[in-house]
């Protein structure tokens, strides 16, 4: 009995002993296999670092105005006999707009006209008089005033007369009529807008740093979010004291509007351009990826050995200035290094890389994104 218990125990201590081991080979056997496997080169497309020229910009917000731009406003009170425009209709300096009844201003502007004849018909005769030493000086100097207090009376009248004809003080589009024919009005109420819109002033802010920067006559660039619109223009106009709530400072700018379609009182997006500067390494900011330890690109480095495949190679840049598309590099790349543009997220720092440039979702060249840094 006790020897087959001993037979059983070395048994089952032969069969432990052999699985323990299989196990042990072929755990080994499968580091060795994963050890000796290298995975295939990823497909990326790269960028050339080619030094640009750089033109920098401040882009801000800032609020379209018409250049000429006033709500028009009843002088006399009376009621509108007529109104001689429509919405949206262009006007030339002076054209008439508004009529208001003015009957009896005409009226008295006649009898103001006949009593001024009279009077001069008077002074006439009293001049005649003294030249002959008949009439007194006396008489001869009330002629006179009563002549001038006629011609006085005649052109008061006029004046009140032309309240009553209200004209375009410039030409423009009028905006949508806010009284009717045959409505009593009252002196002051606004009956239209006109804008002139073939140039527009934009009003902008920039920060007390950025204003040090700018000076009358930079050029800038305004563009719309709505309907693609832009147009250039430059500043006319630099207030001269910060605002002490908002250590903002207000700009002016002049921007042609012929075609463009900006209208009065639209957001706009503002980019002041700055001097260009030569030699600047600037890549898409699509290439560049952010984390905890910094900004980085990959840069793919030929083999250290005859045949070996390329490598990417994590570097770690320091960024500068942004416009549009495009982040200066300041720091971490120099001139004729391989920028990976396309498939960095499947790169870690020494893969395997193979080059092929038609996966890139929109190949750009330095020199193309030179010319769109210029715009």
């Amino acid at each position: 009995m006790i020897k087959r218990f001993i037979i059983a125990i070395v048994v089952l201590g032969l069969i432990g002993g052999g699985i323990v081991g299989y196990n042990l080979f072929r755990a080994k056997m499968i580091a060795q296999f994963f050890a000796g496997m290298t995975p295939p080169p990823a497909t990326v497309s790269v960028t050339e670092v080619v030094p640009i020229t750089w033109t920098p910009g401040i882009e801000t917000i800032g609020t379209a105005r018409a250049a000429q731009g006033v709500d028009l406003s009843i002088e006399a009170a009376g009621v509108v006999r007529d109104i001689a425009f429509k919405a949206n209709d262009r006007v030339t300096k002076g054209a008439v707009l508004v009529q208001i009844d003015d009957r009896i201003e005409r009226a008295d502007l006649a009898a103001a006209d006949s009593a001024w004849q009279l009077a001069e018909t008077e002074l006439e005769r009293s001049r005649a008089l003294a030249e002959r030493g008949v009439s007194t000086s006396n008489s001869l100097d009330v002629a006179e005033a009563q002549a001038v207090s006629a011609r006085a009376t005649v052109a008061k009248l006029k004046a009140v007369l032309e309240t009553k004809s209200l004209t375009a003080p410039f030409a423009g589009v009028v905006g949508i009529p806010q009284i009717e024919a045959g409505q009593f009005v009252t002196a002051g109420t606004v009956y239209a807008t006109l804008q002139d819109q073939d140039h527009m002033r934009v009003d902008f802010t920039l920060t007390e740093q950025e204003v040090g920067m700018v000076h009358a006559g930079q050029p800038l660039t305004v563009r719309s979010e709505v309907g693609d619109l832009s147009a250039v223009g430059n500043i006319i106009g630099i207030e001269p004291k910060i605002d002490p709530n908002s250590r903002l400072v207000t700009i002016r700018a002049d921007v042609g509007n012929s075609g463009s379609g900006i209208s009065p009182g639209q957001f706009l997006r503002v980019r002041v351009d700055l001097p260009a500067e030569d030699g600047i390494i600037a890549l898409p900011q699509t290439v560049v990826t952010s984390n905890l330890y910094g900004d980085s690109v990959f840069v793919v480095r030929p083999g250290k050995a005859e045949g070996d495949p390329a490598r990417a190679e994590q570097v770690f840049v320091r960024l500068g200035r942004r416009t549009g598309a495009m982040v200066e590099i300041v720091e971490g790349l120099s001139a004729g290094d391989q920028v990976v543009n396309a498939g960095q997220n499947k790169l870690s720092a020494g893969a395997a890389v193979t080059i092929d440039n038609t996966v890139a979702p929109t190949p750009v060249a330095l020199g193309d994104a030179a010319a769109a840094v210029g715009n």
